[in-house]
């Protein structure tokens, strides 16, 4: 999953990239207003954490302009604006969510995984394949009841496949949500995970549709 996080104080923003990177998640970080709204309004986000106080364009614009151009994004609003009319107000505006600061590490990962899931229509962090079992919250992938050992980059496909359930997923769409923009990964490599999916959970999972992308039925 790819979540653009948008905070100018640069220790915190680097501290919330790095993070969200260790848990698995394609993460972009932009400090600057004016480039995270073109960034939001144009990138394929899972999600946005979205500070309020920017320079250029604030946080409350940038939500503003995402719901009125029709984006659904899940936006997570991280501010230190701690007062109810100010909560009040980015909610009314379109926030998903709202953190102040300072806040925990841990509780910003619980709700980020809560509002991918929510945007994904999934109330449960369990989601069941068959005799296939995916904990979202601990990354864990059991099949049998048996758990079953996943690269980060192997987990981050079958979690996108799985939340798109049904629904044919193109090649492109996965690279977006699954590759950074620095990612110099050789164009096969999706075909190797894939393959490596099914050897590990079964041949049947994931059907490719030529031309079309993955699915998984």
């Amino acid at each position: 999953m790819r979540v653009l996080v948008v905070e100018d104080e640069a220790d915190l923003g680097r501290i919330v990239q790095r993070t969200l990177q260790e848990e698995g998640y394609v993460c972009d970080w932009e400090p600057d207003g004016e480039n995270a709204l073109h960034r939001a309004l144009t990138g394929p986000y899972d999600a946005i954490l979205l500070d309020l106080m920017l320079p250029h364009v604030d946080g409350w614009t940038i939500l503003q302009r995402l719901r009125a151009e029709g984006r659904t994004v899940p936006v997570l609003v991280l501010t230190a604006r701690d007062t109810l009319p100010d909560k009040v107000c980015g909610l009314d505006l379109g926030a998903d969510d709202y953190l102040t600061k300072p806040f925990q590490l841990a509780e910003l990962l619980a709700r980020l995984r809560a509002l991918i899931r929510r945007a994904a229509a999934k109330a449960s962090p369990l989601v069941e394949l068959g005799t296939i079992r995916i904990d979202t919250a601990a990354r864990r992938v059991e099949r049998e009841e048996q758990v079953v050992a996943l690269t980060a980059k192997e987990y981050a496909v079958l979690e996108l496949l799985a939340f798109r359930k049904g629904r044919v997923v193109s090649r492109s769409t996965i690279y977006d949500h699954v590759y950074g923009d620095d990612d110099d990964s050789f164009s096969n490599v999706l075909d190797v995970y894939v393959s490596n999916l099914r050897r590990k959970l079964g041949k049947d999972l994931i059907i490719t549709r030529r031309g079309e992308g993955y699915l998984i039925p």
